[in-house]
């Protein structure tokens, strides 16, 4: 890009080299943008002032210093007097007899962005012809015949001058016409703002990264753009912005539930900051790719740490138990029976812990499918409605959610049923409402909502409540199930807020997750499916026929081996462990390597961790699977 401006700048330079009258253009500071070869020549100046970026005053000064305008008195009064003139930006045209008795005449148009393109036009012959002519018009018909035509030809030449000059203001206009268009283009909203706090500039873009705001906003005092709310959070680095401190941060707008980061850039004219320049992005989906790398990474640090205590935990209570049948079978007394079942029960509840912290410290997988989000809520108050007491009622609202939407519906079902559970214990024996509500914000997420009407959090649980092991309930609760949920949440790249009802005074949880429309299926194409296992094959094969797939089989890599030259494959789809001696990911990058360009997926009961999967190096699909989730699997990793 560099390149082609600067080619471009020099073509510009040859071809005002070309015009036989001098020509300059000053910007609104009135420092040189480009001056052709005859001004400088004209005028006899210096390199360094008819270099771009030199100052007008300079060029005034050396005229007058050289006395170029004969006597001037005070040269400063006189260079400030031309400068004030200038800055008025009036059109005008004169005419001027110089020190060496030249006379030119000066034209000027003023830009609409500010500034000045100047023609000058040495008009010595013409002046003289006049004279000339008044002198001896009645001897002189013939030269003023001759004299006539070279005017006639001087004006050709002017009207050839004022031909480049719009040229040159097309060529400008087209640029400033194409800066606007590229701003246009940007995927953010890039605008300005003066220290009135109003637009001066604006892509048209504001609507687009934060719904609901209007597009027009040159002259909108940046309240009345953003809203009050957002405009008072933002308000701050504004202030700090014009003090010359520039910064770049992130906010929530909460009207739209997307995520933005600004960029304020002070615009500094002179030593005086006149506004400020905004740049701000839609970065919801990298916060939440975020927010879930960042979680993932925390699980597999708690699964470090975790892994050896519990490993030497589960022997310890393993021992205790042992023991503890032992002396079960022994004679003892009736007080001594009841220690040890009591010690008994309490072993098997630290087996249970174990498991949970299992849970929560180990990756989960993900299962991603197009979930109805008003059947699953159905499947779900099924399960919650037995583990209601008589005087606690369930209330279920879905409301612009009849289409479906990528969810993994488990963790999701699990996670309500855990806020439910939670409800009925703040509830008590009642009476008592847990009200459950599912609705889009924007298209940005869908909110699930838990409110009861039990006694809300306390200040110390709603700052605690979400860590591992706090618990409200005494020695009957673990501490793990809220920040499972909170776990759970974070590691789809969703949000976990809690809050007290102002209406009933009970607990709200709200799970916010990413809204995720099921992509277009893939195209129907010839399948080569390689899997070792009959029942899993089998299963595989017909889910991938019901999506109107042809399917071919192989058990090894050596089987599949001779299927892949057939014409038409369109995708192999492999386990990584296969009958023989390659792997499924070892026998695929042989495929690669070979020149076979097809799409590859792989899939796998092994775990996470398991080397044989993390370095597969092709996508992975986790085993079991339903049809659902191996259409989303196919759809996220197969281009259509």
């Amino acid at each position: 890009m560099a390149k082609n401006s600067t080619e471009t700048s020099a073509l510009t330079q040859a071809g005002l080299n070309l015009i036989q009258q001098a020509l300059s253009i000053y910007d609104r500071k009135l420092q040189l943008v480009v001056g052709n070869r005859q001004f400088q020549q004209m005028f006899d100046l210096p390199d360094h002032l008819v270099t771009p970026g030199a100052e007008f005053s300079d060029t005034i000064r050396y005229l007058a210093e050289r006395g170029d305008y004969g006597a001037v008195g005070d040269i400063e009064s006189f260079v400030t007097s031309r400068v004030q003139q200038a800055l008025a930006f009036e059109p005008h045209y004169m005419e001027r007899t110089r020190a060496n008795g030249r006379v030119i005449s000066v034209e000027g148009h003023p830009l609409s962005q500010g500034g000045w393109v100047t023609v000058y036009t040495d008009i010595t012959p013409i002046k003289r012809q006049e004279a000339l002519l008044r002198a001896r018009s009645e001897e002189l018909s013939d030269q003023v015949l001759a004299y006539t035509e070279e005017l006639t030809q001087t004006n050709r030449a002017l009207a050839s001058a004022n031909s480049a000059l719009e040229e040159t203001k097309r060529e400008l206009t087209e640029m400033e016409s194409r800066t606007r268009l590229t701003a246009e283009m940007m995927p953010a909203h890039i605008a300005r703002i003066d220290r009135d706090r109003r637009y001066t500039f604006s892509n048209r873009r504001l609507g687009d990264v934060m719904p609901g705001r209007p597009s027009d906003l040159v002259g909108l005092h940046a309240s009345a753009a953003l809203g009050d709310e957002f405009y008072n959070r933002i308000s701050p680095y504004f202030a700090r912005a014009f003090t010359g401190e520039p910064s770049v941060f992130e906010l929530v707008d909460d009207a739209s539930g997307r995520r933005i980061r600004v960029a304020l850039t002070p615009d500094h004219d002179d030593d005086e900051i006149t506004g400020v320049y905004i740049l701000s992005m839609d970065i919801t989906q990298e916060a939440q790719a975020r927010a879930a790398l960042t979680q993932t990474r925390k699980r597999e640090l708690a699964a470090q740490l975790t892994s050896g205590v519990a490993h030497d935990f589960s022997n310890l209570l393993t021992i205790i138990l042992g023991l503890q049948s032992r002396l079960a079978q022994m004679p003892l007394g009736e007080e001594a029976q009841k220690m040890v079942a009591a010690t008994t029960r309490a072993v098997r509840r630290g087996g249970t812990l174990l498991d949970r912290i299992a849970s929560i410290s180990g990756r989960r997988e993900l299962h991603f499918e197009p979930t109805l989000v008003p059947d699953m809520l159905r499947g779900l108050e099924t399960l919650a409605r037995s583990t209601l007491p008589d005087g606690i009622d369930l209330k279920i609202d879905v409301s612009e959610l009849g289409d479906p939407i990528v969810l993994d519906a488990g963790a999701v079902q699990d996670g309500i049923l855990n806020l439910i559970l939670n409800a009925t214990h703040a509830i008590g024996a009642g009476p008592g409402t847990i009200h459950l509500t599912a609705r889009p914000i924007r298209e940005t997420w869908v909110e699930f909502r838990v409110t009861d009407t039990g006694p809300g959090f306390a200040p110390k649980a709603l700052e605690h409540a979400l860590d591992p092991f706090f618990t409200t309930k005494g020695g009957e609760g673990s501490g793990l199930g809220l920040s499972m949920v909170y776990d759970q949440t974070k590691v789809a790249g969703g949000q976990l807020k809690l809050s007290n009802s102002a209406e009933t005074g009970g607990a709200v949880v709200s799970i916010r997750l990413p809204l995720r429309k099921p992509l277009q299926p893939i195209s129907p194409r010839l399948v080569l499916l390689i899997e070792d296992n009959e029942d899993i094959r089998t299963s595989v094969r017909d889910m991938l026929t019901t999506m109107g797939h042809q399917v071919i089989e192989a058990t090894s890599a050596e089987e599949a081996l001779g299927l892949v030259d057939l014409d038409g494959l369109g995708l192999i789809l492999s386990d990584v462990m296969l009958e023989g001696a390659q792997t499924g990911p070892e026998f695929l990058k042989g495929l690669r390597a070979a020149g076979i360009n097809v799409p590859m997926l792989v899939m796998t009961s092994l775990p996470p961790d398991d080397p044989r999967r993390a370095e597969a190096g092709f996508p992975v699909l986790a085993k079991p699977f339903t049809q659902g989730e191996l259409a989303t699997f196919l759809s996220d990793e197969v281009r259509i």
